[in-house]
């Protein structure tokens, strides 16, 4: 019995092995720019990026799944090259902010080395700010969902712009300014001893009444 049910448990475990895509992983093993960096708004801009292609599988790339490619460059115009053992293989092109490769111009055996290079060209907008992002890689699977941890990014400068420097504003001070303290004035009258002097006249005169 226990025979019996453990065939059936092999096989099934076996095709979910098999039927499970790999994602294969993209490096980027080089870019560059024409002309170079810093990018300068309004101008055209030539960039390559080339990529190995690093299979996990039977296969260096699944079938089912395919790559976006987007950019921020204005008008671009995209050449995306195939290379299988150092030769050119499969070539497309494409316009616009994304492009998309079929997993299948992608998918050798694993004998094989294969590569990408990505080329586009295309106006770097006038609102350009640093970092800008030149191409940005993700490979989706079969449901159009992004593979986690396969996307690339490549970020360029603008010129004219450094990273933004914080000023400190200082409130402003009001000096205040406290009134003097009054100065005790002496009122008109008798000076403190030419009163006491009249008091001692008074006495004496007083005195004197009695006597008589």
């Amino acid at each position: 019995m226990q025979i019996r049910f453990f065939i059936p448990a092999v096989a099934l475990g076996m095709l979910v092995l098999l039927s499970s895509p790999v994602a294969a992983s993209l490096l980027l093993t080089g870019v560059s720019f024409v002309p170079d960096a810093p990018l300068v708004p309004g101008t055209s801009q030539h960039m390559v990026a080339t990529f190995d292609v690093r299979p996990d599988g039977s296969t260096t790339f699944s079938r089912g799944h395919e790559l976006q490619m987007q950019t921020n460059l204005v008008d671009a115009r995209w050449s995306i090259q195939v290379i299988d053992d150092g030769n050119n293989a499969a070539l497309q092109t494409a316009s616009g902010s994304v492009a998309f490769v079929n997993g299948a111009l992608l998918s050798y055996p694993t004998s094989h080395d294969v590569s990408l290079m990505v080329t586009i060209n295309g106006t770097v907008p006038l609102s350009a700010i640093s970092p800008f992002m030149v191409l940005t890689v993700e490979e989706l699977d079969n449901s159009g969902a992004i593979v986690p941890g396969s996307t690339t990014m490549v970020n360029q400068p603008v010129a004219g712009q450094s990273p933004a420097t914080v000023t400190p504003v200082m409130p402003t001070l009001t000096p205040v300014v406290s009134a003097p303290a009054p100065v005790p004035t002496q009122s008109g009258g008798f000076a403190p001893v030419t009163g006491i002097l009249a008091l001692c006249l008074v006495i004496l005169i007083a005195a004197k009444c009695r006597e008589r």
